[in-house]
């Protein structure tokens, strides 16, 4: 599994005062964990903004504190994002222990295209964003990617208990829960219910029609 490092630094700075922190291109973090913490820390913007989309929830992180010897193996637990700008806010990390095993959600990724999508205009559907795992933290995958090109037609279905994690990973996600299908496409069958809704309304109209004319004629009668 891969391993991605962090140099943090001690932060002084809390509260509301963090805005200064932000505005100098500074992340406010704290890490906690077995045997650690919480401890109030601080990282530069953009070594976060690299970070973070290769560690996402399940990938390990060495992070190394300043005056600290040793490293700490964590994992992305919280990120705080600017509901506007969506500038990094704050981020939280949890230390792990690595002999013992922990449970997370794994993402799901799907790969390939479906022949059932491009040859017969079918819909893909993913059932599961995640599979929940168990493991121990170094055993964790990063993901799990799974190949569409085998749904070939509207019967066929990928479920979880296709899925392979290795020996030293449990899938906690029942097997029988669906992953991927294809559904045909919804296009003839709202067609077919326009075309039913404006027969029915052609003939709503012709009855209104009907009972309005006799009325009509006794009006135009009585002018005459």
């Amino acid at each position: 599994m891969e391993t991605l490092s962090l140099k943090l630094s001690p932060r002084t700075v809390t509260g509301k005062k963090v805005r200064t922190l932000r505005r100098d291109g500074v992340v406010p973090v704290h890490l906690f964990g077995r045997g650690i913490g919480p401890l109030a820390l601080q990282v530069e913007a953009a070594v976060l903004r690299r970070l973070l989309p290769r560690a996402g929830r399940n990938v390990a992180i060495a992070i190394e504190l300043e005056e600290q010897k040793g490293e700490n193996i964590c994992f992305v637990r919280e990120v705080q994002r600017h509901p506007v700008t969506d500038a990094l806010l704050h981020v939280d990390f949890l230390r792990v222990d690595v002999s013992q095993t922990i449970t997370a959600e794994v993402p799901v990724i799907l790969e390939g295209e479906s022949p059932a999508v491009q040859d017969s205009g079918g819909i893909l559907l993913q059932g599961l964003d995640s599979i929940r795992v168990e493991s121990l933290p170094m055993n964790m995958p990063a993901s799990f990617n799974v190949d569409v090109s085998g749904l070939d037609n509207f019967d066929k279905t990928i479920r979880v208990g296709i899925l392979q994690a290795g020996p030293d990973v449990t899938i906690l996600t029942a097997p029988e829960e669906m992953i991927a299908t294809v559904v045909p496409p919804r296009i003839e069958e709202v067609a077919e219910e326009l075309e039913e809704g404006l027969g029915e309304g052609e003939e709503a109209a012709e009855g209104a029609k009907a009972e309005a004319a006799p009325e009509q004629s006794g009006d135009q009668a009585g002018r005459r």
